[in-house]
């Protein structure tokens, strides 16, 4: 093992140049207009394995292609690793407030600023490496390795559902590694062990047949914008607790161990406002901040729309006013469930004034994983010897839906080995990824499949 990381450490240069050259391809998957550079990321990733020696391939899908690599030369008799990570980004542009070009990667006090350098270019990228420091020096891996990078993580991800689904044999493996999460500091891995699942959904409340002249019709029509806020005031009480009836029916209850190590983090107030310049924590008071971020279910109205916002102003009553409303949800929830339990409860509270009705979006499953699994106990001292320190299990407040389809289709376990950090700005201007935890996740990486091995 030592070769490897020593070649690693000898190729680190040259490992930041290739991910600089990444991170300059703007794979946006969300804008059709970026269709053409999602797919140049996509064969750049393809080049790049097969340049080390892996077998790749571009998979064409309906919308953004998936990236499949392996290397099975470990034989029959040793375990096989399914590295998931995806090469699409978010959309970024200099007037949303970036320092510099999002797609010009700028390296700063030690961070890599780029779009995609935390989420995700930056997390899978390590692992490629980490392949190509034991092909490169040993000529062969202690394991089987295959790789599943997606171009939709970003914008929905239901080619690779589909694929997962209809090649379970082909993606089969003794564990799966997932690097798209985040740790909370620089000396403190993260092993999480739980995320949350999802449903999201559109409000929309109607009212005249048109907009009217507010001057003409106010005080005699309901104003939908106005119901609509009437609405939404009612899906909460004054403790933060969700309102609608039977929402938290199917919570699984945490134990008193659970929850001892969730405070492992030691998370406070004072670190909740300097990341987000907050004046005051809102929630659940019978629970800690990290308790309702990873293991309380939410509902968040992440959206509002209604009537005139333009410059100057407009005397209007609008005739549609939308909200659009999204649900973290945890273990034993299901999202088709929680979905109906809203729509019953907002058409009891809708005053008979105007109608509403809600939109399904999408709906994803939260995943659950065993901290007490080898491969789990493989990756803790993969931690403890390539990054120095021994993790801590933690749940995760997001959602990753291929995590809970991996493991009901693939039949495996899932290993959330996590290199970025909380304060990454995944999806905001600058977002950065620190330069020593790809040096140091390229070397956890390598004892990890080490670790496998045995």
């Amino acid at each position: 093992m030592d070769k490897p990381l020593q070649y690693a450490n000898n190729k680190y240069n040259d490992y930041k140049d290739q991910l600089i050259d990444l991170l300059k391809i703007p794979s946006i998957s969300t804008d059709p207009n970026y269709n053409t550079e999602v797919r140049r990321a996509g064969e750049w990733v393809v080049a790049d394995m097969q340049r080390i020696g892996l077998t790749a391939e571009l998979i064409e899908t309906n919308r953004h292609p998936l990236v499949y690599a392996e290397w099975l030369g470990a034989g029959d008799n040793k375990p096989t690793v399914l590295f998931y990570g995806h090469y699409d980004v978010q959309p970024a542009e200099l007037a949303d407030g970036w320092d510099h070009e999002p797609f010009e990667p700028k390296e700063k006090d030690g961070f890599l600023y780029a779009r995609g350098a935390a989420d995700d270019k930056g997390q899978f990228f390590i692992h490629v490496k980490a392949v190509e420091s034991i092909l490169a020096s040993d000529g062969e891996l202690p394991v089987n390795v295959k790789f599943i990078i997606e171009g939709e993580e970003e914008s929905g991800g239901e080619s690779i559902e589909a694929y997962v689904k209809n090649h379970s044999d082909r993606l089969s493996a003794n564990v799966v590694v997932v690097s798209d999460t985040s740790m909370i500091n620089t000396e403190q891995p993260v092993i999480v062990t739980a995320l949350r699942g999802g449903v999201s959904m559109e409000l929309h409340v109607s009212g005249p047949k048109s907009d009217l002249h507010s001057g003409a019709y106010g005080g005699a029509v309901h104003n939908p914008a106005q119901a609509l806020a009437e609405i939404i005031a009612q899906l909460h009480d004054t403790n933060g607790q969700i309102s609608v009836p039977g929402f938290y029916d199917d919570v699984k209850a945490l134990t008193p161990e659970e929850r001892a190590a969730i405070a492992q983090a030691g998370y406070d107030f004072e670190e909740l406002q300097a990341e987000t310049g907050v004046p005051q924590a809102y929630g659940e008071s019978d629970f800690t901040i990290l308790e309702r971020i990873g293991a309380r279910p939410t509902l968040e109205i992440t959206g509002i729309a209604g009537g005139y916002y333009g410059a100057g102003f407009k005397t209007v009553i609008p005739q549609k006013a939308i909200a659009k409303i999204s649900c973290r949800l945890v273990a034993n929830q299901d999202p088709d469930k929680i979905f109906d339990l809203l729509e019953k409860h907002i058409m009891d509270i809708t005053p008979p004034t105007v109608t509403t009705e809600l939109v399904k979006l999408k709906g994803g499953r939260w995943a659950q994983m065993d901290i007490v699994n080898p491969m789990m106990q493989s990756a803790v001292r993969a931690y403890r010897d390539g990054w120095g320190h021994e993790p801590i299990f933690m749940r995760e407040g997001g959602s990753i839906p291929i995590v809970a389809h991996m493991q009901e289709n693939l039949d495996a376990p899932v290993v959330m080995m996590g290199f970025g950090l909380n304060t990454d700005n995944l999806h905001a201007p600058n977002e950065h990824f620190s330069l020593d935890h790809f040096k140091r996740g390229i070397q956890t990486s390598i004892h990890f499949m080490y670790q496998i091995a045995k």
